[in-house]
């Protein structure tokens, strides 16, 4: 029997990398059932790219921003999971065969993530070790920074209806905010090989974007302990690491006279 799985790429003016993406998502081993391209209101030829490639669903949104866009994905995929690829990254030819070989292995796991070969600037890098990924009840290990690459992650799309899927008013680190809620709940499974070449360096990276990345997980973090669902020491836990964050964004904010930010978050700190 066929493995009912879809993939989703969102994408934003990345003609230039996206067919190296939807190649490695056709050179694998294990073929995946559906493939969807979101474009999230490029201006480029990123729709005349994806015209070549027949078997790819083109979808196009205005731009609302990565979340939307893999948000409309999912809907529109009929697989029960989902692997989610960046346009600027690239799948290592096994890497479907392997994930789902383990999830054979392992039943039960609702998501499945592995290592990844990083290229910055063209050239290979080693992660440092707090990037290490690792599998089990991983919450805590999420909390300080995102530790699984979307695109090294697949999920049971009942999985991702069950948490709420991306959070669309997150303008980045919309990926730690749907980890957090995902790994409070359950454990992950985690491939001890590289799956992928993550490709980082170049200018139009949400990470370059956006400065002040914390803004935006503390803003998850607020989220995640609005809600009722955390045990107690995960709980204890994300108020630690919430109020590390705002002070470090108000320290900052202090250096620069940003006012805007001492505002926002300097009550936040003693929370």
């Amino acid at each position: 029997m066929p493995i009912s799985l879809g993939v989703v790429i969102p994408t934003f003016n990345r003609a230039h990398t996206l067919g190296r993406a939807l190649d490695s998502v056709f050179a694998q081993s294990l073929p995946p059932r559906q493939v969807f391209v979101v474009d999230d209101g490029s201006s480029d030829a990123t729709a005349n790219l994806v015209a070549g490639y027949p078997g790819v669903s083109y979808l196009r949104q205005e731009n609302r921003g990565v979340s939307a866009a893999r948000n409309l994905g999912i809907r529109h995929c009929g697989c029960d999971w989902i692997a989610l690829l960046d346009s600027d990254d690239e799948w290592l030819p096994e890497k479907l065969r392997v994930q789902f070989e383990a999830l054979a292995e392992n039943p039960g796991h609702r998501l499945i993530h592995g290592d990844e070969i990083w290229i910055r600037n063209g050239r290979r890098v080693n992660p440092a070790d707090r990037h290490r990924k690792r599998g089990g009840w991983i919450f805590e290990h999420c909390l300080p920074r995102c530790v699984i690459s979307p695109s090294a992650a697949v999920i049971e799309k009942s999985l991702l209806d069950e948490v709420g899927g991306f959070n669309e008013d997150l303008p980045a680190c919309e990926d730690y905010d749907l980890w957090l809620r995902i790994c409070s709940r359950y454990p992950v499974l985690h491939v001890d090989e590289p799956l992928l070449r993550r490709y980082g360096g170049h200018d139009d990276q949400l990470s370059r974007r956006h400065w002040g990345m914390d803004r935006f997980r503390v803003r998850a973090l607020r989220g995640l302990l609005a809600g009722s669902d955390l045990r107690v020491e995960q709980r204890e836990a994300a108020a630690a690491i919430l109020r590390e964050k705002c002070r470090i964004l108000i320290n900052g904010a202090r250096k620069r006279g940003n006012l805007e930010i001492l505002e926002e978050f300097g009550a936040l700190s003693h929370e």
